[in-house]
């Protein structure tokens, strides 16, 4: 394949759409134009009818099925959403799944949220030595911690845990949290007694 073939099928409509729809898949936040043509490595032109011809293929505009969901464009930016008719049965179904685990690292920040709050995800990150920006989307997800407030001098959300936290650790109020003092080392390992 020469350079202008690559160039030339890595701009084809079809294939723009391919891999909008492959990122579409995944992201959490509506995603502008811009961001998408460079995530796809498209111009902003393709994206955009790409974009069209996936909402008119969405809503069966081209012959085929309507979806079950639908691209829409939502506060300046295009992300995937399931169709307004169908939000009762998606609900009743995610809400009768199993619970999954918390992995260990969204254990661990939940423990700095919850001993350490409110806080924003600059100090748990600081405190972890990790990005926990993930971490938190996934433990606002399932309704475990929320934003408690946003700082107006530096912008920083400002995180909490919720009711549904004491009502999985069966506690009634945080207070009933073990006291986090008694696990800490004391610094004194390594030490000999001098005298």
């Amino acid at each position: 394949m020469t350079d202008g073939q690559t160039v030339t099928e890595s701009v084809s409509p079809g294939s723009v759409a391919r891999r909008l729809e492959a990122i579409l898949l995944v992201v959490e936040e509506p995603q502008s134009l811009v961001s998408l043509a460079t995530a796809v490595g498209a111009p902003v032109a393709a994206v955009r009818q790409a974009i069209e011809s996936l909402v008119d293929d969405y809503d069966g505009k081209t012959g085929g099925p309507r979806r079950g969901f639908e691209l829409r464009e939502v506060g300046g930016g295009w992300r995937l959403y399931v169709r307004a008719e169908h939000d009762d049965l998606v609900s009743d179904f995610v809400g009768g799944q199993a619970p999954a685990r918390l992995s260990q690292a969204a254990l661990e920040t939940l423990a700095v949220i919850a001993y350490k709050q409110p806080v924003t995800r600059g100090q748990v990150a600081a405190i972890r030595a990790v990005n926990v920006d993930s971490v938190v989307r996934t433990l606002l997800a399932r309704g475990l911690i929320t934003e408690a407030f946003t700082d107006p001098d530096t912008g920083a959300i400002h995180y909490e845990t919720t009711d549904a936290l004491l009502v999985n650790l069966g506690i009634n109020s945080l207070d009933e949290l073990p006291p986090i003092s008694p696990l800490l080392d004391d610094g004194s390992d390594g030490f000999e007694d001098i005298r």
